[in-house]
């Protein structure tokens, strides 16, 4: 430790001597030490900066001071030179957000409490990105560059980064911090050369090249602020999941004649995302006759009250989405009441999260109703049904609607509320197949909450003697996918169309003590889950009673 001590007395820091001792800091790590590390030792910002450019030194002098190796000594081999990096061509979407002000935020404020700010602001940028599988590439003092499609992609993309976007800028005015704070995004889609291009350690970045990051930076630069402005490649891609405000053609600098921008306003109140993405209409549905008659022989038995089952297996884009359409389709001229639920990635961990949506959709909430409003119309739904004011609390509370007098106070502890919100879900699913056949569908329910898996394993077991039909979408690649306890037999798996798989909701079912096995009774025979887990293709499930 007296090497360190005579160092640093060498550069006028003795007064440091004894936290480096207390800490074991000697010449064999003084080398990694970074910034971070001496302001945990309580070093002061001017004397880490001496510290660290001591430290560089001194690294550039053991250099020019080594000894040359004597006459006749083998060297020791040298380290093959490090591979050029290769850069990897492929469509991205890139997000560019920076904060409102920070010029002004700066001036009035002391550098410390400024660190401070931008270090919330980053942090929530890189949480909120990251629920959506973005990528943080590089932080550029108050703006963040973030990559959707690289490393990992998705086919939705594009759509992950416009929901991150929009709330992003929902999370950073919610900051709790020393000043209000904004925040402006831009999105732009498109072809560019990316991989791992320059740097090492901390300083290390994927690169990035093409004009999709500067076309981002750039319609950020024009959106106001908590606004989401993005390209015209990016909205090509959205169809009608989102409502946009045309913002027209814009000159952008660096970017050579008027670029078409849009803003991103909220997501939109369409149905599902197979129709909001074919808005323009469908392509005729060719050889697949034999399954969608399976289906509606299976809805034909539903209406005579044998509650009914079908999974539709195969890879994704292989046609679920439209053979469900078709099926649509065929029952529009039928008197049948149609709930569908649409499960997503990104709410796995919001309870119900499926069934809110599609209780907003019935109710026909709109975005600029009042709370009082919002009420009035839940009402109108439920009254349908007759369903009692304890019941319509618990509706109104799932969603968040404030209880203005009209329904009784509730005041029940958590899981009490969980079980008589799912006792609710599954008498108001009864009270409708009192009036018409129903037919459930459930897009993607491979994502679905705990919750909702409990609740639809308690309604199936319920409405197999009512008319009711139900669909579903599990995912073997998800982790966990198997929990489903969907049965099946591996060949379901195979060939090049959608498989379909069927059966009555056996009449004795009851679950077994674990929730998770919601669909247990779907199909008989073959072995369970297990199956899925292992086949990597997604599948869709038809409950028919």
């Amino acid at each position: 430790m007296q090497q360190i001590a005579d160092w640093l007395n060498k550069l006028g820091m003795s007064e440091y001597t004894e936290r480096f001792a207390e800490n074991r800091i000697d010449f064999s790590v003084l080398r990694d030490l970074t910034d971070q590390h001496l302001k945990d030792l309580g070093v002061v910002l001017g004397d880490r900066l001496k510290l660290l450019r001591a430290i560089v030194e001194l690294d550039d002098t053991s250099a020019a001071t080594a000894p040359a190796p004597a006459k006749g000594t083998a060297l020791p081999p040298t380290a093959a030179p490090p591979a050029e990096p290769v850069g990897e061509r492929r469509q991205v979407t890139v997000m560019f957000s920076d904060l409102v002000g920070s010029t002004a935020l700066s001036a009035r404020m002391d550098p410390e409490d400024l660190r401070e700010v931008i270090s919330a602001y980053q942090k929530c940028v890189a949480e909120t990105v990251r629920r959506f599988d973005g990528f943080v590439a590089k932080y550029m003092g108050d703006g963040v560059l973030v990559y959707f499609g690289y490393p990992h992609a998705h086919e939705d993309d594009a759509e992950r980064a416009v929901r991150a976007g929009l709330e992003l800028t929902a999370a950073v005015t919610g900051l709790k911090t020393r000043a209000a704070l904004q925040t402006r995004v831009g999105i732009a889609t498109g072809l560019v050369v990316v991989g791992d291009l320059i740097g090492s350690g901390e300083a290390h970045e994927r690169g990035i090249v093409g004009e999709t990051p500067n076309l981002s930076a750039r319609l950020q630069s024009i959106a106001e602020p908590n606004m989401v402005v993005i390209a015209e490649s990016t909205r090509k891609l959205l169809g009608n999941l989102f409502e946009f405000e045309d913002l027209g053609a814009k000159d952008l600098k660096g970017i050579a004649g008027p670029v078409r921008a849009w803003a991103a306003l909220r997501a939109s109140s369409a149905e599902g995302r197979f129709e909001a993405l074919h808005a323009s209409g469908l392509t005729a549905l060719v050889g697949r006759e034999e399954e969608l008659e399976l289906l509606l022989r299976r809805w034909s038995m539903a209406k005579t009250g044998e509650g009914q089952v079908v999974l539709l297996s195969g890879e994704a884009g292989i046609g679920k989405s439209r053979l469900t359409a078709a099926l649509l389709e065929r029952l529009a001229a039928e008197p049948h009441t149609r709930l569908r639920y649409f499960c997503s990635p990104q709410h796995t961990d919001s309870a119900l999260y499926p069934i809110i949506g599609q209780m907003d959709r019935a109710a026909g909430l709109a975005h600029g109703d009042t709370p009082q409003a919002k009420l009035d119309k839940l009402d109108a739904v439920l009254a349908q049904t007759s369903t009692p004011k304890q019941d319509a609390a618990l509706f109104a509370e799932m969603l968040s609607l404030p209880n203005d007098g009209r329904y009784p106070a509730l005041d029940l502890a958590p899981e009490q509320r969980r079980q008589e919100t799912m006792k609710a879900l599954i008498a108001q699913t009864e009270a409708l197949t009192h009036q018409n056949p129903v037919l459930m569908i459930f897009e993607d329910a491979h994502w679905t909450d705990p919750t909702l898996t409990a609740c639809s394993c308690i309604s199936a077991i319920r409405m197999r003697h009512h008319r009711h039909a139900e669909t579903c979408s599990p995912d073997p690649r998800k982790p966990g996918a198997s929990g489903l306890g969907l049965q099946s037999d591996a060949q379901v798996f195979t060939g090049p169309q959608p498989s379909v798989r069927h059966a009555a909701i056996p009449c004795g079912w009851r679950p077994n003590a674990n929730p998770g096995n919601v669909f247990e009774w779907m199909l008989s025979g073959g072995a369970v889950a297990s199956g899925l887990a292992k086949s990597g293709r997604t599948e869709k499930c038809l409950v028919v009673g």
